[in-house]
């Protein structure tokens, strides 16, 4: 589990292509990372199977790559990062479980005082799950919805702080982000969901497009 707070930002320093998927290497400050530990990726929960001073590989399989971003990662790319909660640790950011619900496209970007806003197009099964100032994971970054200006578009500010220790600054329109919903809200949406009457079906909710 992690909390969206980024602790690092790294660079993707090697991709392999894989019959499961690809590999990639990543450059990091971390120094004490071990094999199997689970590290947050852009949002996306991975796990460790190589690493040393400073860097750490990981693989994400073919159904991970239809869900994120991540099959387009290329050497140079930068990543937020986030190790895994302790058990011990501060939570600070919201529940966040590293499983990306969907890609978003940002629409636009612009600032407003000290804020810099940026509007993303959700795919409708994340649009179903927001609610104004509620919490949402963008490319691994806890936020909070700012405002929901049409539907299927989702408004976060992004204060100074997050701009310059996270990748959100460097978004531009026609960028795409990994989204995850608020759990809270999926665990919500499937009880009110078991009590359709029989024979009644699921709600159509198509893919981002």
């Amino acid at each position: 589990m992690f909390t969206g707070l980024v602790d690092d930002v790294g660079v993707i320093a090697g991709v392999t292509p894989t019959v499961a998927g690809r590999e990639l290497e990543v450059r990091c400050r971390y120094e004490d990372l071990v094999v199997g530990e689970s590290v947050s990726c852009n949002g996306a929960c991975l796990t460790v199977t190589d690493c040393g001073p400073r860097r750490f590989r990981v693989a994400a399989v073919v159904t991970t790559l239809d869900r994120t971003t991540i099959g387009s990662w290329e050497p140079g790319h930068r990543v937020n990062l986030e190790r895994a909660m302790r058990a011990d640790g501060r939570f600070g950011g919201h529940i966040v479980l590293g499983h990306v619900d969907g890609v978003g496209l940002v629409r636009s970007t612009a600032e407003r005082g000290d804020a810099h806003l940026i509007d993303i197009a959700v795919p409708p099964a994340v649009g179903a799950l927001l609610i104004p100032h509620g919490s949402i994971t963008v490319d691994g970054v806890s936020l909070t919805v700012n405002g929901l200006p049409e539907s299927g578009v989702l408004q976060v500010s992004i204060i100074a702080h997050t701009l310059r220790t996270t990748t959100l600054g460097g978004l531009r329109p026609g960028d795409l982000v990994q989204l995850e919903s608020d759990v809270i809200g999926k665990y919500v949406q499937r009880l009110l969901g078991d009590r359709r009457p029989p024979g009644e079906p699921a709600p159509d909710r198509p893919a981002f497009d």
